[in-house]
């Protein structure tokens, strides 16, 4: 019987000529994605296999028939599935990548996704296109104008005039309670008890909130504010431990799980990245 190939690949790298713009090639046999979000707009394409995606309370499959659109802090979360592989590429665009190719495609905003896959075979051929243009680095115009008809073909056939609906003005102020608490104490171990008693809900209701108005629980939301304060430190080349130590995390190895499971790499190699 053969032996299953566990290896796990991911590379990250960022691209000077485009502020914003991360890229992502990835190819995975045993990867699970814990619920997490990005500060970013996500595109994501399969090359080959496919896997289980999790996101708005559905679980739909990543294949090679289209690509999935993450709008920016949207909740998601994934696992191979069925599938023994899973290769693909991503694009990760911050508010200034956007904000350069809304210019570029003369609109006044980016619109928001109300679905997450996009069954459009031409569509996720032409981002794949793109994504090994800029990988290969040698051909600015061709990057430029795969850049544009990739996004202009996005947004014109699957992108919404409609924002994401808004929290009720109650939630919103209690939310924004617990979050400025969270922003203020991430690197410490805050209790539920303790946050609950901030914003003046029981336990319960504060999970509930969370839940309701971010898709994710307390603990996941911490996380991911924890997991975004650390890759801010190791850009600028602080050590994996003292990271791990400042922003909240058990320990450094800790710290390395959740990476893994949000990024699909370790902290040493972002920072290398």
């Amino acid at each position: 019987m053969a032996r299953r190939d566990t290896r796990n690949l991911a590379q990250y790298w960022r691209d000077p000529r485009h502020p914003g713009l991360t890229l992502l090639c990835a190819d995975f046999t045993t990867q699970e994605f814990a619920v997490h979000s990005h500060d970013a707009l996500v595109i994501a394409v399969t090359e080959q296999g496919g896997a289980e995606v999790r996101s708005r309370g559905e679980v739909q499959q990543a294949d090679c028939s289209g690509l999935f659109v993450f709008n920016p802090a949207e909740p998601h979360a994934g696992q191979m599935g069925a599938s023994p592989r899973w290769c693909y590429r991503s694009l990760y665009l911050t508010e200034s990548a956007l904000a350069a190719v809304a210019d570029g495609l003369g609109l006044p905003e980016i619109p928001y996704f109300t679905g997450n896959r996009i069954r459009d075979t031409a569509l996720r051929d032409g981002f794949l296109a793109l994504h090994r243009s800029l990988q290969d680095g040698t051909d600015a115009l061709c990057e430029e104008e795969r850049l544009l008809a990739s996004f202009g073909g996005l947004f014109s056939r699957h992108g919404s005039g409609h924002r994401a609906a808004r929290p009720m003005q109650r939630d919103a102020a209690l939310l924004k309670k617990a979050v400025t608490v969270m922003d203020d104490r991430y690197g410490e171990a805050i209790t539920l008890d303790e946050l609950s008693a901030e914003v003046g809900l029981r336990k319960i209701q504060l999970i509930a909130l969370f839940n309701r108005t971010t898709g994710m629980g307390p603990h996941a939301y911490l996380t991911q504010l924890r997991l975004r304060a650390a890759c801010s430190r190791l850009k600028r080349g602080e050590a994996p431990a003292t990271v791990a130590a400042d922003t909240g995390f058990y320990d450094q190895s800790a710290m390395n799980r959740h990476f893994k499971r949000a990024y699909g790499i370790t902290p040493l190699q972002y920072a290398r990245a």
